[in-house]
């Protein structure tokens, strides 16, 4: 007899009339919220403007969407082109199916887009962005959870997940991946943060060490999974592309604090006012033109006293 564990929602969707809320929709867009909210604070603290993020953000999340989309799609491609599949389903993005690493590259485009039309620094940018991706994740990741999918192996431990029977699935009791990933995505974005005011992060490196610590946690939680992927000598295609990413994202913090260390002083030179300095000199410069003023115009005077004055004492000139 089971005695505690995880329930699974009877249905994904919630229909209010003919409109239909989907969870897993529901999740990625409450993400998408916190973290551009997020990175918005970041972002003024570190001397931009209000709603630059979101600015950028309008053109990373279509990005970052089509990519994740893309990513899912060409890596299990047999279940939309395969015999008895229909291919149309692969623009579902509701029913599940968004890959990180997909979502985050195309998203880079994306970004990169915004930025140079800001003129600021693209890894400034995604600095500001890292610990709010990592919380958007942990947020996403219970998008899994309302469509029954991505989960690991069976167990029985108390907070075993339940599955009921469906397409493609059996039911049972099976380690909730979803929660472990979502889990291990708090601590990611905290560790980021802590480290950022730590070590004062910059250049990129923030960003970077989101990344490797996601990656970390993922290949560990990925070789747990049971859904059907592809193998590369017995690991599963995402667990060698954790390591790769783990491996640049480790090589990228090591290179950029030789390279550039310390943190940039200015990420967004629109938002940065005239010092002090500055506006003294600016006064001092207005103060001296009027005092060229003054004096040519006490020039112009004397020479029309003289000009009278011999015009006075030579009348049969005039």
């Amino acid at each position: 007899m089971d005695i505690a564990y995880i329930p699974s929602p009877s249905t994904g969707v919630i229909h209010l009339g003919p409109l239909p809320l989907r969870g897993y929709a529901f999740c990625i867009i409450i993400g998408v919220f916190v973290a551009v909210w997020y990175g918005n604070r970041r972002w003024v603290a570190r001397g931009g403007k209000a709603g630059t993020v979101a600015d950028i953000a309008v053109w990373a999340v279509p990005f970052g969407l089509v990519g994740g989309r893309l990513y899912h799609v060409i890596t299990d491609y047999q279940l939309y082109f395969s015999e008895g599949e229909n291919w149309v389903d692969a623009f579902k993005i509701w029913e599940g199916g968004l890959g990180i690493w997909g979502a985050i590259a195309l998203g880079a485009v994306g970004a990169w887009i915004g930025c140079r039309r800001r003129g600021i620094p693209l890894p400034a940018w995604a600095d500001a962005l890292a610990p709010g991706i990592a919380f958007a994740q942990a947020i996403g990741r219970w998008g899994n959870w309302f469509n029954q999918e991505l989960y690991g192996r069976e167990t029985d431990v108390p907070w075993a997940l339940k599955i009921s029977e469906g397409a493609n699935r059996e039911p049972g009791l099976y380690h909730p991946t979803f929660l472990y990933e979502s889990l291990w995505c708090i601590g990611v974005a905290l560790l980021v943060i802590w480290a950022d005011r730590r070590f004062k992060l910059g250049h990129g490196r923030a960003f970077a060490l989101y990344v490797a610590s996601y990656c970390a946690g993922r290949g560990w939680i990925e070789y747990m999974r049971v859904d059907d992927a592809h193998h590369i000598l017995g690991l599963r295609l995402n667990v060698w592309t954790s390591i790769l990413v783990f491996l640049l994202a480790v090589v990228y913090i090591v290179i950029s604090s030789r390279l550039r260390p310390g943190r940039e002083e200015v990420v967004e030179p629109a938002a940065v006012e005239p010092s002090k300095p500055d506006a003294e000199n600016a006064a001092a410069g207005s103060e001296a033109d009027e005092a060229g003023d003054r004096d040519e115009d006490e020039g112009r005077m004397a020479k029309s006293e003289d000009a009278a004055a011999d015009a006075a004492e030579s009348p049969g000139k005039a």
